[in-house]
């Protein structure tokens, strides 16, 4: 795993940036951040990534990378079975942001897809959102979790205490859907969450169930409409192919790209929660 190569708080001003108003000053401030760090660590990662010769054997490294994940790692362990409530109130701080602004960041990429492959990414859009209501949607039921553990419900609050980690992990969708010269890196990296959440959330889920947190339908949610979620995504990926052809290698860097920037988040999030104590 390795950490995020700018400078402290560029990637929180990043993160505000692509959240604001994109006139010209913002989308060059925009660029040059991310020249610096996800363009040349996209190059880096597709100079070393050996090439995938097909769609399947894609999905036969993105399965080999899953099933060696579900291993899991000492900080999964610790979290479910050993974090203080204390502990995991701050795990659930760290990735605030990510939940009170869920798939948000995702939407840009739809007009850049054929339109069947259209239609299986915003079947997997209409979900993040409840469908349409608002209990369901999963932006709401984060909130419900802050508002049991005692945190602020307002974005604004997490903005100074969120990590370069976690906002590496953040802004990289809003380059994948916007910025990369391939929608296939968005498309391998999507379909790599989706597949990897329905085992990654059990460590959260287990650790709400051993300390007694009501609110835990943010992580069980997505026990259950993640492994719909990376059908979907894969039926995506076979429609690009059908309509436009398609680099295999592409998705995989995507899927590793992914995978180590929420890994890398999540284990440093753990760990300075576990350090705090």
């Amino acid at each position: 795993m390795t950490t995020p190569a700018l400078a402290d708080s560029a990637l929180r001003t990043l993160f505000v940036h692509n959240r604001s108003v994109q006139d010209a000053r913002v989308v060059t401030a925009i660029e040059d951040l991310e020249r610096d760090w996800i363009v040349a660590r996209v190059a880096e990662l597709s100079a070393r990534t050996p090439a995938v010769a097909s769609r399947a054997q894609w999905v036969e490294k993105l399965e080999d990378l899953l099933a060696e994940e579900r291993k899991g790692s000492g900080t999964a362990h610790y979290l479910a079975e050993e974090a203080t409530r204390a502990q995991f109130a701050a795990v659930v701080r760290e990735f605030a942001l990510d939940g009170l602004t869920e798939a948000q960041n995702f939407f840009p990429a739809v007009p850049r897809l054929p339109l069947k492959a259209q239609m299986a990414v915003m079947r997997v859009l209409i979900d993040e959102f409840g469908c349409g209501n608002l209990r369901q949607a999963h932006s709401r039921l984060y909130l419900d979790l802050l508002a049991e553990l005692g945190l602020p419900q307002d974005l604004e609050s997490f903005l100074d205490t969120t990590s370069d980690e976690t906002y590496a992990f953040l802004n990289v969708f809003y380059w994948l859907t916007q910025r990369a010269p391939h929608v296939e890196y968005f498309l391998g990296a999507l379909a790599y969450l989706e597949a990897s959440i329905p085992h990654a959330f059990r460590t959260q889920a287990r650790a709400c169930e051993r300390l007694g947190i009501e609110h835990d339908r943010y992580y069980t949610e997505h026990l259950h409409i993640d492994t719909f979620h990376m059908k979907e995504m894969q039926i995506a990926i076979r429609e690009y192919e059908a309509a436009r052809g398609l680099d295999p290698t592409r998705l995989w860097i995507g899927a590793l790209l992914l995978s180590d920037l929420i890994g890398t988040a999540f284990d440093a999030a753990v760990e300075r929660a576990r350090e705090a104590a």
